[in-house]
């Protein structure tokens, strides 16, 4: 059995995105029954160099909605990094998400060797489009979703593993 580039890229992106909107979800709902202002853990940072909860939800959406639209040959659509509240963050979720749903296999499959130009502040990276996904998108997603579980779990948000994988 093989797998394709679509089928390894947009499943996974949503799975990880829906779960980590559940997960916000939650924390917003830890932060009423807890009398908590939200601002207070969606400002919260791990380390005083990283970024707070926020900033690792946007990162995550990015990187999947850019990262699936050069794979598919597409602009990503914008999006401006201005939410402030928990309802904000899932609705960007949910439109990253909505994007993704809107890719097709076509658009997507045979990207495996595809040239992909990558800015990276003054310099430009360059990848061929399978290990761009296995080793830049997919870690950098799952690294943000996971800081965003790791960050809420750490403010006392009642979390577990299958928050983080979701149901099979």
């Amino acid at each position: 059995m093989t797998i394709s580039m679509y089928q390894a890229t947009v499943p996974s992106l949503i799975r990880s995105l829906n779960n980590l909107a559940a997960i916000l979800e939650k924390a917003a709902a830890h932060a009423e029954s807890k009398k908590i202002d939200p601002a207070v853990l969606i400002n919260t940072r791990l380390y005083p160099d990283m970024f707070h909860l926020g900033r690792q939800v946007q990162i995550a959406t990015d990187i999947a909605r850019r990262g699936a639209a050069r794979l598919a040959s597409l602009e990503a659509p914008a999006m401006e990094d201005s939410e402030t509240t928990f309802p904000e963050l899932v609705d960007r979720v949910h439109k990253t998400t909505a994007y993704l749903e809107s890719l097709t296999a076509e658009q997507i499959d045979g990207s495996e060797e595809k040239s992909i130009a990558l800015p990276m502040g003054n310099q430009t990276m360059t990848f061929e489009g399978l290990p761009y996904l296995l080793f830049f998108i997919l870690p950098n997603v799952y690294f943000h979703v996971t800081t965003s579980y790791d960050i809420l779990r750490h403010c006392g948000v009642e979390l577990g593993k299958m928050d983080y994988l979701g149901k099979p």
